[in-house]
Formats: structure tokens, sequence, C-alpha cells
């Protein structure tokens, strides 16, 4: 079996492989002889079908198989002999050849992982953000627990932002109702942007059992095409006004956040650490997204195509997932390969470029961190010791908290090379949150 190798592009390759006619037909030969012995045909005993038949019934069959395993084998010969690293499958064509050629000869075409040189990380600056958790932090979650566990109680006055109201109304454009301008007992809470600013606006004041016309423009770029940039005159009625009523701060309160006996002090100590906790996620979300854009702006590769077409699937398999869990028709989107593709080309670029680091300088992930990275995961769990048993019963499972480790240790290896400087952040900025 020969095979010569030819770059036709930047990263892509062209293997020509010949495969002995000989050998071919006495691997063909070994095969039919095997299956003939197995073989179930009507009007043949098990065992005794005839040769010539066993051929004429499998031998194109066996024939593509043995040319397939040959080809494979000679491609992983070649390979494996010229030190390729092979991204992606390699695509298998024959050439054009009389029939009775020595060799069965094909062209495999393929392309190969990128060399990754890293420059010079000496002149890079990285921030670090510098941050902690406050008194007013704690208080401001405590007050949006408060909230999510909000009641409402009919209130005898006008409606007012932030009270949940129920109403009907009916709207048309010249005289005549249009789609989605009607509703009867709509429930909404006044300020939570659910309603166009426009209509909400007329409401607060109001009474229940009160009525009100009232004309409104809809924005230009209303998601609604057919009314976008139309009057309306709307009819409105309002049917209810509940005001909210929030639970104490107590004992109580406590319990319903899981805190046994009730112990406010410790219930504010659990949400301190656990701000605290996710706190330190999010500055190492943000040195990690400044490393990496550093690595990329340092170590430049090409993609190969083969690896960004398939991270491009997977992204896509991934959106559609995730508008599925949403209750979104994925049939009513055309998802467009082309609105991936720069995601891609990223992640499998970083992917290259990690890959590269971790071999080259054996940042590989140590059993004592991928233990310590699902203890703090499990963290957020009410029983964090089944969670990590779970994690620790199937290999498999693990996957991602080795991969978080590989880029966490990649990360303190650039952040021994480049210049750091602290930088006071709020909490708030860090939580993404004005």
């Amino acid at each position: 079996m020969q095979a010569n190798l030819e770059n036709i592009g930047a990263l892509e390759r062209r293997l020509g492989i010949s495969v002995p006619r000989d050998s071919v037909i006495t691997e063909m030969e070994t095969r039919l002889k095997r299956l003939a012995r197995t073989v179930k045909m009507h009007g043949f005993r098990p065992g005794k079908v005839p040769m010539d038949v066993v051929s004429r019934q499998y031998g194109s069959q066996v024939r593509q198989e043995v040319l397939g395993d040959m080809l494979q084998k000679g491609f992983n010969e070649a390979i494996r002999e010229q030190k390729l690293r092979v991204a992606g499958y390699p695509r298998f064509e024959p050439k054009q050849m009389g029939e009775n050629t020595a060799d069965f000869e094909f062209n495999a075409t393929f392309e190969v992982y990128p060399d990754v040189a890293l420059g010079d990380l000496s002149h890079v600056g990285i921030e670090l953000p510098v941050s902690q958790v406050s008194l007013e932090d704690v208080n401001k979650t405590i007050g949006i627990l408060l909230k999510q566990r909000v009641r409402y109680e009919p209130a005898e006055r006008p409606a007012a932002i932030g009270d949940r109201i129920n109403i009907d109304y009916c709207g048309r454009i010249d005289g005549v109702e249009f789609a989605g301008g009607k509703a009867e007992k709509f429930s909404v809470i006044l300020g939570e942007g659910r309603l166009l600013k426009d209509f909400e606006n007329v409401i607060p004041g109001m009474s229940a059992g009160q009525e009100k016309t009232f004309e409104m423009t809809f924005p230009a770029d209303y998601h609604g095409k057919e009314v976008a940039g139309k009057a309306a005159v709307f009819d409105l009625k309002l049917g209810s006004v509940e005001g909210p009523i929030l639970p104490q701060v107590g004992e109580e309160f406590a319990r319903s956040l899981g805190i046994e006996g009730g112990d406010t002090e410790k219930m504010r100590s659990e949400i301190q650490a656990n701000l605290e906790r996710e706190l330190e996620r999010r500055i190492k979300a943000r040195i990690k997204e400044q490393v990496m854009q550093v690595l990329l702006d340092n170590a430049p590769v090409t993609a190969p195509k083969a690896l960004v077409e398939m991270e491009v699937k997977q992204l896509m398999e991934n959106a559609r997932k995730d508008l599925q869990s949403r209750g979104v028709r994925v049939e009513d989107i055309a998802l467009s390969p082309e609105y991936f593709s720069k995601q891609a080309e990223r992640r499998v670029g970083l992917g290259i470029i990690l890959g590269d680091l971790v071999k080259a300088h054996d940042l590989r992930a140590k059993p004592e961190q991928v233990r310590a990275v699902v203890e703090d995961f499990a963290q957020g769990y009410e029983h964090p010791d089944e969670v990590v048993k779970w994690h620790f019963a199937a290999p498999e499972r693990l996957s991602e908290a080795e991969s978080i480790v590989l880029e966490d240790n990649v990360v303190e290896w650039v952040l021994g090379k480049v210049e750091k400087k602290n930088k006071e952040v709020t909490f708030n900025e860090l939580m993404g949150k004005s």
C-alpha cells in the first residue's frame, strides 16, 4: 500500500492512496468463505450455500467493506508516518483508472490542525476586578426575595404602579378591530413592562369599574408589522385592583428560604455567602474573558473549515433546544448557519489554542482540581454530598468539570506571563445591574 501527500491549501491536504488489487481480492475471498459458513439463504441448509451463490449475493458489499477498511488503514498509517493531526474526517474519492490496473487508487482530502505560535505576553496588560459584598447588597437581595414572595389583596383605591390589575380592552384602527387588539379579564402587574408605555400610562389613577377611551400610536418598530406606526383608539375597562403585600423579614420568611429555626442572622450570613460565591464566579469569568481574548490576539490561528461546520451544527442544535424549552415552535424560525459562523470560528480557534497550551505546558486537569470544581458546584443544591456522589458515579459526568479546570489552568498560566493591574469594581457592575 502506497501513499503520497500534497498541500492544496493553508490547512488542506490531499493524500493519494494505492491499494493493491491482489490484496483486496485475497481479503474478499477470506471474508466470503467466512460468511458462507453462517449465511442463511432460501433453498440451502446453513453453511451449505455454494461459494458462487454467496459471491453473487454479497460480493459487491464485501468488496466495498474491504476497500473501505484498507483505505482507512492506509490513511491512518500515512498520517502517523507524516505526523499529521487531522481535523474532521477525510473525504475519499476514487481516481479514474482502468479495469485491469494493478492497484485501486484513491485521493483522501482532509484538513490538518494549524500550528500555534503564541507571541510574547510580557507587554500585555490584564485588569483584575476587585470587589466585595456590602451590607447594602445583602439588603437589596433580601428585598428581591421579598418581592418574589409577594401576594396581592383587593385594594379599595385607584390603581398604582406595582398593583396587579384586571382589564378588558378593545382597540380599533380606522374604526376596525385588529388582530391581537382585544382581550377580556387580562391580568397584569403595572410597571413590569408587559404593556406598551403609552397604553399603561392611562391606567394609574383609575378605579375598579371605571372605563376610559384613549388614542395611542404603535411604535414604528413594533413587532406586529400590521399595526406598527399606526394610530389606534382603545376602549378600556378596569375590572379590579389588587395591591402588593410583602412578607415581613422574620422567622417565617427565613424558614421559607430553607433556614432551620427561622434564624434571621443565619439567613443574612447564608445570603452573603451565596453573593460572595457568585461574586467570585463573576470575577473569574471576567478575567477568563480577558485571557481568552489575549490568546486570540496573540496566537492567531486559522480554524479548519470542517471543525467550524461541526461547531455551527452544534450551536444551531443548542439554539433549537433552548427555543423549544421556552415554548417556541422551532419550525416557525429559520436558523441561519451564517449567524453562528463567527462564534463557531472563535470557539474552534480557542479550543485549538487551549489544547496546544495544555499539552505544551502540562496543564492537564488533576483529580483534586476536578473534585474541587464539583464540590463548589454542588454547594448550590440542598444536598451537596449527593450531587458530588452522582458526578463521580460515572466518569462521563465529570467532563464539564474537567473542561473548567483545563481553562482555569490556562488562565493561571497566562496570568503568570502578563502585566496585572487591580481595578475596583462595584458589586452591581459585576452583576450587570445598573
